[in-house]
C-alpha cells in the first residue's frame, strides 16, 4: 500500500476476486478506482475494498447490475436521506435477499443430504 492506495493485485488478493472481475466491475460502473498512478495503474482505497465486498455479497443473491448500482447508491446514503420511495425500494431489495438466502439454504440442505448419502454408502 502506498499513500493509502493499493494496486489491483493487492485488491484482488484481499477481496478474493480475480483481476478480470475487478476490471469488469469497473467497466460496468460498479466500482471505480479512486486514483491512477503516474504509470496509469489503477489505485484503490479501503473504501473501494468495502464497496467490492458489498458487490461480492450481492452476487450470489442474484442481483442484476442495475440493481447492484441502485443498491450501492442507496447503501451509501444515510437512511434519513432517502425518500419514502427509496426506502420502499430498499425494503424490496431486503425481501429479495431474504428470499434468495432461503433458496440457497434449501439448496445447501439438499447438497448436504446427498453428501451424507455418499458418506453412508462408503461406511457400509
Amino acid at each position: 500500500m502506498v499513500d493509502g492506495h493499493m494496486q489491483i493485485g493487492e485488491v484482488a488478493e484481499r477481496t478474493d476476486l480475480s483481476l478480470r472481475t475487478i476490471r469488469y466491475y469497473e467497466e460496468v460502473g460498479l466500482v471505480v478506482p479512486s486514483a491512477r498512478s503516474q504509470g496509469g495503474f489503477r489505485l484503490y482505497t479501503e473504501a473501494d475494498l468495502r464497496r467490492l465486498a458489498v458487490i461480492k455479497r450481492m452476487k450470489p443473491l442474484g442481483f442484476q447490475l442495475e440493481e447492484m448500482r441502485e443498491l450501492l447508491d442507496l447503501l451509501s446514503r444515510e437512511i434519513t436521506e432517502l425518500t419514502d420511495r427509496e426506502r420502499e425500494r430498499l425494503r424490496g431489495f431486503r425481501n429479495k435477499a431474504d428470499e434468495q438466502c432461503d433458496r440457497l439454504r434449501n439448496r445447501l440442505r439438499t447438497a448436504e443430504e446427498f453428501a451424507e448419502t455418499l458418506h453412508n454408502r462408503l461406511a457400509d
